[in-house]
């Protein structure tokens, strides 16, 4: 089995950590330790060093930005940025980088590839998701937004739900119905729509935190050229679940490190209350190491066959149901062992709405009740836990479809 450990990759770590020392300050301890003006700072200086040494999408090809190097080499950066308490990309670039900018070197023309994928890596481009809608969010499928292609550009109308980051973006990769006649998986096509423009309104919604990262978005007459249009029409189911493919496909070795990291602070957090004298929460915390474990094993396992030539496919619904489920009582365990501080929103606030905090944040009551309350939609977004099930019966198990 692969894995980062085993993976002969002794100049590549060498350059990344020459690169580290050259970019962090002295006395780093984190991203997570510095002011939100002083992270914000380091974000931008941080991703411009990765652009300049072209690892920022390390297996892009050369052309676009990339370096051309493998997937084993992609988890060793992972782990090598997590291990120094370094950020992997700004909030916005899972959108670009990840899902979109993947999708694009598959699905997409050598126009599109040569338009897009160098104005991903330099920051121009700050690209949001178009797939959810109030009627279709499990089923996707579902979608009822509509595109209509006249005199070669593509008019659209609908509206679409949860898209992150759509008030700081100025693209959006958004699935809409082209073939209205066409069975419901058939009909629909990935499209590429500039945000500025007067056909689109985007809208905050407040979170359970009180964050504003999702909005809806209303498509009134909005347009796109016809070209911008990632597969053949009507095959955007096929280039949606792809695109989600390779969402999964990176998340299985980058979160066992994030929460690896975590789980120190919350073992800190133990020390620091005085739970760690408590043999039920030592048995709690017991647990949470058994399931990072597991997930990390997970991940190596994974590796291996991406590297072996396997793309992502259902068993990415296995990890997303076990992280999510994790995450979830793992800070419920912290919540627990701040008692009655866990009312009272003092301290630092987490820096991010996704997922664990940032390396190297502090134990503050109020960091953990952020991510506590950040871990309830875990097993929403990404695909519900439900869903996630029903993939995992059907397609791993063999079990019979459910009836409709």
């Amino acid at each position: 089995m692969n894995t980062v450990d085993t993976i002969d990759g002794s100049d590549l770590r060498t350059e990344i950590r020459e690169l580290i020392a050259k970019t962090v300050p002295d006395g780093w301890r984190g991203i997570g330790a510095l002011s939100a003006d002083e992270a914000g700072e380091f974000h931008a200086r941080w991703r411009a060093a990765l652009r300049d040494a072209r690892l920022l999408a390390p297996t892009w090809p050369e052309r676009f930005g990339g370096r051309g190097l493998g997937v084993e080499d992609h988890a060793l950066l992972f782990e090598e940025l997590f291990s120094h308490g370094l950020p992997l990309w700004n909030d916005t670039d899972a959108a670009g980088i990840s899902l979109l900018g993947n999708a694009i070197l598959h699905w997409g023309s050598e126009a599109i590839q040569e338009q897009f994928l160098p104005r991903i890596l330099s920051g121009e481009d700050v690209w949001c998701q178009g797939f959810s809608e109030p009627g279709a969010g499990s089923d996707l499928a579902a979608v009822s937004t509509r595109a209509i292609l006249e005199s070669g550009t593509w008019r659209i109308n609908g509206q679409k739900i949860w898209s992150s980051a759509a008030l700081r973006s100025n693209w959006i990769f958004m699935l809409a119905r082209t073939e209205p006649d066409a069975p419901t998986h058939r009909g629909i096509s990935m499209l590429l729509v500039p945000m500025d423009q007067p056909g689109i309104d985007a809208r905050p919604i407040r979170n359970i935190r009180g964050d504003d990262e999702f909005c809806e978005i209303f498509f009134t007459d909005a347009t796109t050229d016809g070209a911008l249009i990632l597969g053949e029409r009507g095959d955007g189911w096929k280039v949606a679940m792809s695109l989600l493919g390779y969402e999964r496909g990176e998340t299985v070795l980058y979160v066992p490190w994030q929460f690896d990291e975590e789980l120190q602070r919350l073992v800190g957090l133990a020390r620091e209350t005085g739970a760690i004298s408590d043999p039920q929460f030592r048995a709690r915390l017991a647990g949470c190491h058994v399931e990072v474990a597991q997930l990390k094993a997970m991940g190596a396992e994974a590796l291996a066959r991406l590297v072996d030539g396997h793309r992502p496919g259902p068993e990415g619904g296995v990890f997303k149901v076990l992280y999510s489920e994790y995450h979830q009582r793992a800070t419920e365990l912290a919540l627990d062992m701040l008692g009655s501080e866990a009312a009272v929103l003092r301290g630092r606030p987490s820096a991010t709405w996704l997922r664990a905090d940032d390396p190297g944040s502090p134990n503050s009551p109020r960091s953990w009740l952020e991510v506590f309350l950040n871990a309830r939609a875990e097993s929403i977004y990404a695909g519900t836990n439900q869903i996630q099930r029903n993939i995992v019966g059907e397609l791993l198990l063999g079990l019979p479809r459910e009836p409709r």
